[in-house]
């Protein structure tokens, strides 16, 4: 009766080496480093970076604990934050001398100390928050008139192409503001142009002004259009914020809209603000254009180029002139996705684009035949041609880019031209550096109020219910073992919300214990057998448990999907808390009952507190 079947043991077991397993990473704690990273598609991070960085710091006499090469750079532990500021400075200078384009990002970094081992296995500690683990806060305001700018120009160049093709005449087209000017010789062109424009710019409300010879079609956004326009800038500055501060090594970075056109960007473990800020304001464009064939290539860097060129460096080093107009932008493209070049098993990068630039690739390509086109990526004022190519056939809507020394730059390149380019200027209106000491001191008395709770809990709980009181405390425990390890698995962000939802979560698993041990003397009173009543007391007293939990259960599933940043912290918390509540209370508890009394053939009394073992039922 009060034996579990051998599968459910082995359940407990199990849940509980997991639980073990993954929450042991979060007693290692995080070392100050620093991490390197590539800054670009151009710079290289491997194994002979990796040597050259251990050069500089055995130079300056920095040891490290600790280096380390992976995916996402080289990171290089220290025992003290003024070793790593010291190795900051010195790596810093070896890497990107003065007044040459910087080519790596050197930042300082909080990151976890735990074992090889444990990460092999995939336990890894806790993310932490921006007011636990310190970290940069920034709020930036999006420049939405330059967003609407930029959308107009694209708009009067879209039209002046739509126009030539219908093959309608035009005088001039002129932006003013949020106008666009169309001027016309006579009515019957105008008219044309109108109905043209009118199926083709529905976001536009157009507008006929002049007389006689100078006639014109005045188009302005339309209201549901400028709206339309402000909200995907934002989104598009969102998205292009969240590849890019990967960058950093930020876990969890926080990047939230605040308002119709500020951002929130706040990233835990950064303490280097002026390197996250010019990682957050990086600007990286695309643009196509032709290889100047009507004059002899440049012999050096150092040649002048041509009226209408500009010269340009290959991958390779080799200067080569490229026409100033331009055929196409980043703007056109809708996908970019990493690949291999089915021809020479290279890494390449695919392109899919729009109608408007289908449009315009296929026509230049198609009169520019044995020609060579050059493919420029511009990132903070540096031009690199990272693909000249001769163009063997006419080209559509979706093409390859060649050329590129290995996977990773691949992908890099494909992330930064999916969203690599922001839609609007934006400037920092708001700064702030929460410390990593704040952090600690935050941590350190979140953990003394769940100790200090629990170890209040562990007392009464012994002292009123004796063994029973000790097994619930255990149960309790592992309770608190099991959340911590499944925030881990879950790879959670834990803040001090979410530690508040850890001492919550510990009153209220005892509630359960509570509950079952207050049923079993019941039990006990009515006159039942010890055993009888463990059987009873954990029977009955489940479904009040269950109700209780699940009702709490609901709220915090509508904090979360109502609430925002620290709620939802403490929503996930809630919500797991029960979880795993419910499991240790019920499951683990009577498991620890079964182990002491369920092998005993006859138990003549059970240690629970106070109760009139003797009481026959009236």
């Amino acid at each position: 009766m009060n034996k579990y079947p051998l599968w459910k043991n082995v359940l407990v077991a199990l849940a509980l080496a997991l639980g073990l397993l993954y929450t042991l990473p979060n007693f290692y704690g995080q070392s100050p480093a620093v991490q390197i990273s590539a800054q670009g598609v151009t710079a290289k991070v491997d194994g002979a970076l990796e040597a050259r960085v251990e050069q500089v710091l055995h130079d300056a006499s920095l040891a490290y604990t600790r280096m380390t090469l992976d995916d996402s750079g080289i990171k290089v532990r220290f025992a003290d934050t003024d070793l790593q500021l010291k190795a900051r400075d010195a790596v810093d200078r070896a890497l990107n001398p003065e007044g040459q384009q910087p080519g790596y990002v050197v930042a300082l970094n909080l990151v976890p100390n735990s074992p090889h081992w444990l990460s092999s296995l995939g336990a890894l500690p806790m993310y932490l928050g921006l007011d636990l683990s310190g970290g940069v806060h920034f709020l930036l305001q999006v420049d939405m008139k330059a967003a609407l700018s930029k959308r107009l120009d694209g708009y009067a160049s879209e039209m002046r192409g739509t126009l030539r093709d219908k093959r309608i005449y035009y005088d001039g087209i002129s932006r003013d503001g949020s106008r666009i000017t169309l001027h016309f010789h006579d009515q019957a062109t105008r008219t044309a142009a109108q109905q043209v424009l009118d199926a083709d710019y529905r976001d536009l409300l157009l507008k006929d002004e002049g007389s006689g010879n100078d006639l014109a079609i005045t188009a302005t956004l339309k209201q549901e259009a400028l709206v339309t326009i402000q909200d995907q800038a934002l989104k598009q500055n969102i998205l292009a914020l969240r590849n890019r501060v990967n960058e950093l090594g930020a876990k969890e970075p926080i990047i939230q809209q605040q308002g119709a056109d500020r951002i929130i960007v706040q990233l835990p473990g950064v303490q280097d603000t002026a390197k996250a800020k010019d990682i957050i304001g990086r600007t990286a464009t695309l643009e196509i254009r032709l290889v100047d064939e009507d004059h002899p290539g440049p012999s050096s860097v150092r040649d002048t180029p041509p009226f209408g060129d500009d010269l340009v460096l290959e991958r390779n080093g080799l200067p080569v002139f490229v026409k100033k107009q331009v055929v196409l932008t980043g703007d056109v493209i809708t996908d970019a996705g990493a690949g291999f070049d089915s021809q020479t098993n290279r890494p390449s990068v695919n392109i899919s684009m729009d109608s408007k630039g289908a449009r315009v690739i296929r026509d230049v390509s198609r009169e520019n035949l044995k020609k060579r086109m050059a493919i420029l990526l511009i990132e903070k004022g540096k031009t690199e041609a990272i693909s000249v190519a001769t163009i063997q056939d006419e080209l559509g809507a979706r093409f390859q880019i060649t050329g590129l020394r290995s996977p990773k730059e691949a992908n890099d390149l494909a992330l930064l031209l999916r969203a690599g380019a922001l839609a609007a200027p934006m400037d920092f209106i708001e700064e702030r550096t929460v410390g990593p000491s704040l952090g600690a001191e935050n941590i350190a008395r979140g953990f003394h109020s769940t100790w200090i709770g629990f170890a209040a809990i562990a007392v009464f709980m012994t002292a009123y219910y004796l063994l029973f009181g000790a097994i619930s405390v255990a149960s309790l425990a592992i309770n608190v073992l099991l959340l911590v390890g499944l925030l881990s698995l879950l790879q959670a962000t834990l803040t001090l919300p979410g530690m508040a939802g850890i001492a919550l979560t510990v009153g209220m698993a005892i509630d359960a214990n509570v509950l079952i041990n207050e049923r079993i003397r019941e039990e006990l009173r009515n006159g039942n057998s010890p055993g009888a009543a463990i059987h009873a007391g954990y029977d009955r007293a489940f479904g009040t448990i269950l109700d209780s939990n699940v009702t709490t259960g609901i709220a915090g599933i509508a904090l979360f999907a109502f609430g925002s940043g620290p709620v939802k912290g403490f929503a996930v918390v809630l919500v797991l808390g029960i979880i795993t509540s419910m499991f240790s209370a019920v499951i683990v508890s009577r498991s620890l009952v079964n182990l002491i009394y369920g092998s005993r053939r006859k138990i003549e009394k059970l240690s629970i507190g106070n109760v009139d073992w003797h009481q026959k039922p009236r």
